[in-house]
């Protein structure tokens, strides 16, 4: 890490005012589908191919790694690199889903949450923006990945108009530090490293494989000309990966992504024609793998959001019951007995009650298997007593669908809303992950690491999560 870093805290007030664009866009109406549409103008114009491909000359068999929601520029971030770069030897390149750069997207702030963290990595890096990367109107994003330079001033809208008084408030993209730019790309400027994509939404065909990368902007949904260009690439036998800035299936529920016009995301994930494999988003920063049955086939898909970013709970993901995934299939990291009992020990800490939150870890399992009535993941014989029922239902855990305690304290709605952003750590256990994708003519491998910030997890990153996808 830097010699000076300044921990990205979701209770400042100043990062909370750069972040307002995401409540004024819910408020009066998100641009970003109309701004998406300039930027790929632009870039049309500047010659890029209409279908936005990245065709690379990998070999049958090889690797790639995938995180998503890395740069906040703090420890959470610096902890993940070691491991990353330790499993990431042998791969041909990178891609990250959602949120490269925290708060904002600022193009000034690649230096330390892109270019330093990834100086060693020596392959190309691609991503797909998140809701935050929009945040300074993608102006960084545009000009880091695909080269582009500032879009010019829109014209003003008309006054009283849901877009002039989202205009009053929105906050502009800050005017590029060249001198700085230039300094942080000259970190990750090896011929092996550089690389160029199209757009904010693009496909790479890489060996037997199409990786197709989507843009979800602000609220997640995808706009009509992104959508007839997905139909499009989507097309054909080969087996596919999708990457995108919010996942399908999350927290136990179910988002299949809007296209303006009409159609959902998803209805192009499970068309057999299509030949999807696997659905990967980031935005919440845990991991989450469903694999769901589709006809005769099945599709994985999984949140990769551990890269680098605070950690959003998994103790309040409720019974999982979706798309015919039950708890029996679905996996997470960190396990929701660990989670809580890493918010306990945080929460006792903060508020001076250790001896009422702190909960070991077979403690925090015992109590949320009596309430979601599912066997823990690892076996324990902790009791669940008033205590740990009691902190359970203060830091959000819920009951059984069908039975079981229905009590909340009336804090609970703050504690579920603002309970992940206001508990970052900045010391170990992290609980951050990411993925290598092992792909064959055959199939693939995806693997999840763990990165706790701990030296032994360092060295030998331990395996969460296992999957493989078989093309036949």
């Amino acid at each position: 890490m830097p010699e000076q870093v300044q921990n990205l805290s979701w209770l400042n007030p100043a990062v909370l005012w750069r972040s307002r664009n995401d409540v004024l866009a819910r408020w009066f109406g998100d641009p970003t589908d109309d701004e998406r549409r300039r930027w790929v103008a632009r870039q049309l114009g500047a010659g890029a191919s209409p279908d936005f491909t990245i065709a690379r000359e990998d070999p049958p068999s090889f690797s790639f790694m995938l995180m998503g929601d890395t740069g906040e520029g703090d420890a959470p971030q610096y902890a993940v690199v070691p491991g990353f770069l330790r499993m990431s030897e042998g791969t041909r390149f990178a891609v990250i889903a959602s949120d490269v750069i925290y708060p904002t997207g600022s193009v000034n702030e690649y230096g330390t949450k892109f270019f330093r963290p990834y100086k060693d990595y020596d392959a190309p890096i691609y991503a797909v923006p998140g809701n935050h990367d929009w945040y300074d109107g993608l102006g960084g994003f545009m000009r880091v990945f695909c080269g582009a330079p500032e879009l010019p001033a829109e014209g003003r809208p008309s006054p009283l108009s849901g877009a002039w008084l989202r205009r009053l408030f929105w906050k502009n993209p800050d005017v590029p530090d060249e001198r700085r730019l230039a300094e942080a790309e000259s970190l990750r400027s090896r011929p092996a490293q550089r690389a160029a994509q199209p757009g904010p939404y693009w496909a790479i065909d890489a060996g037997p494989i199409r990786i197709v990368g989507i843009d979800t902007g602000i609220v997640g949904d995808i706009d009509r000309d992104q959508g007839e260009w997905l139909r499009r690439v989507s097309q054909g036998p080969k087996p596919k990966i999708l990457v995108t800035g919010k996942p399908i299936y999350v927290d136990g529920a179910y988002h299949p992504g809007a296209i303006e016009g009409g159609g959902t995301v998803d209805e192009i994930v499970r068309d057999p024609a299509c030949n999807y494999v696997a659905a990967v988003g980031g935005d919440i920063h845990n991991y989450q793998h469903y694999p769901v049955r589709v006809g005769d086939r099945t599709i994985e898909y999984i949140v990769s959001g551990g890269g680098g970013a605070f950690m959003h709970a998994t103790h309040t993901i409720p019974r999982v019951d979706v798309g015919g995934v039950d708890e029996e299939s679905f996996r997470c990291y960190p396990l929701r007995g660990d989670c809580l009992a890493f918010y306990g020990r945080l929460y006792g800490r903060r508020l001076r009650m250790r001896r009422l939150f702190e909960l070991t870890e077979d403690q925090a399992a015992a109590v949320i298997s009596k309430r979601l009535g599912v066997p823990p993941k690892r076996g324990t014989n902790a009791a669940v007593t008033f205590r740990t029922r009691l902190v359970a239902s203060l830091l959000g855990v819920p009951g059984r669908p069908h039975g079981g305690s229905r009590f909340r304290l009336p804090v609970r709605r703050v504690y579920q809303r603002f309970l992940s952003p206001a508990s970052a750590s900045y010391t170990p256990p992290l609980f951050k992950s990411f993925m290598r994708v092992d792909v064959t003519p055959a199939g693939l491998r995806i693997r999840c690491f763990a990165a706790s910030g701990c030296l032994e997890h360092e060295i030998a990153p331990p395996i969460e999560d296992e999957v493989t996808i078989s093309f036949t």
